[in-house]
């Protein structure tokens, strides 16, 4: 009972106001760093080396698709490259949606959606 009465005593009004202020303003700052360093931060990185691959492509380099087509560079023009799929078998694909390995075409969703 003396445990309840003292949770619910009131405070001064001063003691009260400040502290409460400034704890949700460190709060929600630090919600924030969090979200950036483990979510921001990485997707930028790996967007940053998405785009150094396909600054560096040259003929001949072997790539996969967004749509998963596996094929090796045979034309580089200014946005959009010709790629061999078989013997005989070449397509004209967009500069955006190559990418080095299956691994990053899945990762890069979101890039995906926003060349459209």
């Amino acid at each position: 009972m003396l445990n309840y009465i003292l949770l619910f005593a009131p405070q001064a009004e001063g003691e009260a106001g400040a502290g409460g202020g400034w704890s949700g303003i460190i709060m929600i700052v630090a919600l924030i760093a969090i979200f950036y360093f483990f979510m921001i931060r990485p997707q930028s990185k790996k967007q940053k080396e998405i785009r150094k691959f396909r600054e560096a492509m040259q003929k001949g380099d072997k790539v996969i698709t967004a749509g998963g087509i596996h094929g090796k560079i045979k034309e580089i023009k200014e946005n959009v490259i010709v790629l061999q799929v078989d013997d005989n078998v070449k397509i004209t694909i967009d500069k955006a949606m190559v990418y080095p390995s299956a691994g990053d075409a899945i990762e890069s969703g979101a890039d995906i959606k926003n060349a459209n």
